[in-house]
């Protein structure tokens, strides 16, 4: 009946019964998930340009071509060459030291073979670049990898009796130096200054090594300009059985801190595990937008 409260009540009810379908009608219907080739693409993509942005500012992965850094670094004739994590930020603040361990372009005024180890067809040298960048492939001839003896300002000379390098007058402590045959000696080199902007580089294998001692004739062409430095060796991270940091005693000092002798072994994986962090990251973002 009308103005029977209960009918109205009723009313009301019957309403929101009604109302609830439309309700669950006008409710957005979950997307659907792109399937995994689709969005491959896009991951391959975000990798590469963090692989570039990586490699340009951060760090990049070298292979040790040579036997010149026996036996902090391996490169032997017939081994596989060590894979070295190369820190390129450090020198964004600071310079070279002495005992550093570097990757460097080779300098103009060093000897060059004139023969290119990459392809002549530039799609397939374009491949061979790449895979340099993550250490499968071999590097370009013209990365060199040695370490630091002394700066700019600094007078170098080889040798004392006791067959050590001396800097400023005084001897060097190598406790890295590889000499084969313990007796023999070391090739000897007149005294000279470093200019400014320049470092003088010596090979931990010293006598099997082509360095600023030798290299464009010796002399003012030996040194290797600062800004043609890479970035500094800091971890060896290929193979697994030779996972360990790359040491930067400094020579010019007989009480160099212990932390200077190395990086605990295992280092490698570590530095790379924010790599992949990010990348996985960076993937669940893109997905998150969607």
């Amino acid at each position: 009946m009308p103005g029977d409260g209960r009918g109205t009540e009723k009313i009301d009810v019957e309403d929101r019964e009604l109302d609830l379908p439309e309700s669950d009608e006008q409710a957005p219907k979950p997307k659907k998930k792109r399937p995994f080739w689709v969005e491959l693409p896009l991951l391959i993509l975000v990798a590469l340009v963090l692989t570039f942005l990586i490699q340009t500012f951060v760090a990049r992965v070298f292979v040790i071509p040579s036997e010149s850094m026996e036996q902090t670094l391996h490169g032997c004739a017939g081994c596989t060459g060590d894979r070295v994590l190369v820190d390129k930020v450090v020198y964004y603040f600071n310079d070279p030291a002495p005992g550093d361990v570097v990757v460097f372009e080779r300098p103009a005024t060093w000897d060059h073979s004139g023969i290119s180890n990459r392809s002549g067809n530039v799609v397939v040298a374009w491949v061979e670049e790449f895979a340099a960048q993550f250490g499968i492939g071999a590097s370009s001839e013209d990365d060199v990898v040695k370490r630091v003896i002394a700066v700019a300002g600094q007078t170098v000379e080889c040798c004392d009796e006791q067959n050590r390098v001396l800097v400023d007058g005084k001897p060097l402590d190598e406790p890295y130096r590889f000499m084969p045959d313990p007796s023999a000696k070391q090739d000897d080199f007149g005294k000279i200054t470093v200019p400014p902007g320049k470092v003088f580089v010596l090979g931990d294998n010293r006598n099997n090594s082509r360095d600023s001692r030798t290299q464009g004739g010796g002399g003012e062409n030996g040194f290797v300009p600062v800004d043609d430095i890479v970035g500094k060796a800091r971890a060896i991270i290929l193979p697994p059985s030779r996972w360990q940091g790359v040491g930067d005693h400094n020579p010019q000092s007989l009480s160099a801190a212990a932390w200077q002798t190395g990086i605990p072994a295992g280092i490698g994986i570590a530095a790379a595990w924010p790599v992949l962090w990010l990348g996985r990251r960076v993937r669940d973002l893109t997905r998150g937008s969607r």
